[in-house]
């Protein structure tokens, strides 16, 4: 075979073999970019399956009267606040602020540390970075 015609070959097998490799990085780019939404969803499915059974493990011991659970005061308030702002998304400074409460680092973290329990009984939900959400996702 003349030198000219080999490398000719040479570079219609090169492109061909680059052809296949581009053809299955495609392929496997395609998987790796579901593979995020489909980890996020788990992890919100055993999130709320977690947040069900804490509920159901503390049981009778913490029900109130009728078999409803018995939440603290800022708990009962902020689920209230939660009713008037619908479906708005919240943060946990303004929940503060329409309790009447200081607005302080302090008084905004026990907010936000309530915040997080109720997410995590899935009373209400995160809906962003630091915003929450009535109901349940």
């Amino acid at each position: 075979m003349p030198s000219g015609a080999r490398t000719a070959h040479t570079v219609e097998v090169t492109a061909e073999s680059l052809q296949e490799d581009l053809d299955r990085l495609k392929t496997r780019k395609q998987a790796l970019e579901r593979e995020p939404a489909a980890v996020v969803a788990h992890v919100d499915s055993v999130q709320r399956a977690l947040g069900a059974l804490q509920v159901l493990m503390r049981g009778p011991a913490d029900a109130g009267a009728g078999g409803q659970k018995k939440y603290g005061r800022l708990t009962e308030r902020i689920l209230d606040c939660f009713t008037t702002v619908g479906g708005a998304g919240v943060r946990a400074r303004d929940v503060a602020a329409a309790l009447g409460r200081d607005t302080g680092s302090g008084s905004v973290n026990a907010v936000r540390g309530t915040l997080g329990r109720l997410v995590g009984t899935s009373r209400i939900r995160r809906c962003g970075r630091g915003l929450y959400r009535a109901g349940r996702s």
